[in-house]
């Protein structure tokens, strides 16, 4: 997991939130952007391609970012919806979030060359899900439908799962034996409403039991704990972000609620609307977990044309966790 917490350092401190002089500014989260799995997923995208050449399949967008998967597309990456798209004995990586037993089945059954770029993190709810399946527990799974790492994480005890997305549909929720229930999460969640979801399963089976760890991922946790330290301060806070990622999506639910007057969610500088700039004065800015900060510094210089000058970093937390590349891989990383 990411170091320990140090809330604001440098801008409470200095004073420079609250400080109300009338000058446009720009606050930077940190953390943002990549993640440690992201990061993996990528890298291992990358390395497959220089010791094996183009084409290599990719089921799924290897991670939920517009410009990461143009940019592999380019270089020769295909991506594909589900492993029967993909030539037989082809190489086909698995996406950073992860799938479920059925689909490693057809992947074999294809005779696929599979590389696996499923974060670690993503992989821990999988064995827990395994781990309590065998221990016939009914596992709520706290995630959004449709979601890929949903799909992965029931997929691997679908006779035990049961999705319970978001607060509002605890209430539909039944299990088969009350002293035997646990709750697992989707790792990219909304903190906050995780936790109320919780708190509702748990009004209505009193003895639900905890995760081994958090499934939350530090990095969407620490994202989102920057986003707060800073949106009451903000006119306007602006996340890159993709809009199929749903860490980058809860970063602007997040903002909201944390008092930033706006927010909003763009891929590109390009997409910002000047509009939103108008009677501003703080802007703050941070990305998801599956964004290259090259696309952060567009967003940085557009704001400085329109007077943004001040770049005033919000730390939060600092993160140094690394995951090694698949076994296949190593060698090529060094």
């Amino acid at each position: 997991m990411s170091s320990p917490v140090t809330v604001n350092v440098g801008i409470a401190a200095s004073g420079v939130v609250g400080g109300g002089d009338g000058r446009k500014r720009v606050l930077l989260a940190e953390p943002r952007g990549y993640c440690a799995g992201v990061d993996r997923a990528v890298e291992t995208v990358e390395k497959t391609l220089e010791k094996h050449g183009a084409p290599i399949y990719v089921r799924k967008e290897i991670v939920h970012n517009r410009h990461v998967v143009e940019t592999l597309t380019e270089r020769g990456v295909i991506f594909v919806d589900e492993t029967d798209a993909v030539p037989e004995g082809s190489i086909c990586v698995f996406s950073a979030h992860g799938v479920s037993p059925a689909v490693r089945r057809s992947a074999v059954e294809r005779n696929l060359h599979t590389i696996d770029a499923t974060c670690p993190l993503v992989t821990k709810v999988h064995q827990e899900a395994k781990r309590f399946a065998r221990d016939d527990y009914d596992i709520l799974l706290i995630g959004h439908e449709g979601h890929e790492e949903v799909e992965g994480t029931a997929g691997e005890a679908p006779e035990h799962v049961q999705l319970v997305d978001g607060p509002d549909s605890v209430d539909s929720v039944t299990v088969r034996d009350e002293s035997k229930v646990i709750w697992l999460s989707q790792t990219t969640l909304s903190v906050d409403e995780t936790m109320e979801t919780v708190r509702r399963l748990r009004e209505k089976f009193p003895t639900l039991q905890d995760p081994p760890s958090d499934d939350i991922c530090y990095a969407t946790s620490n994202r989102q704990t920057a986003v707060k330290a800073m949106a009451a301060e903000c006119d306007l806070v602006i996340v890159v972000g993709s809009r199929n990622s749903s860490n980058s999506v809860r970063l602007v639910e997040v903002a909201k609620t944390a008092g930033a007057r706006a927010a909003h969610l763009v891929d590109y500088a390009r997409e910002v609307d000047p509009s939103w700039l108008d009677g501003v004065t703080t802007v703050g800015l941070t990305s998801g977990a599956s964004v290259p900060d090259i696309l952060v510094r567009g967003v940085i210089d557009l704001l400085a044309e329109h007077g943004f000058a001040d770049v005033v970093p919000v730390t939060t937390a600092n993160e140094t966790l690394v995951f090694a590349l698949p076994r296949e891989l190593r060698q090529a990383r060094g």
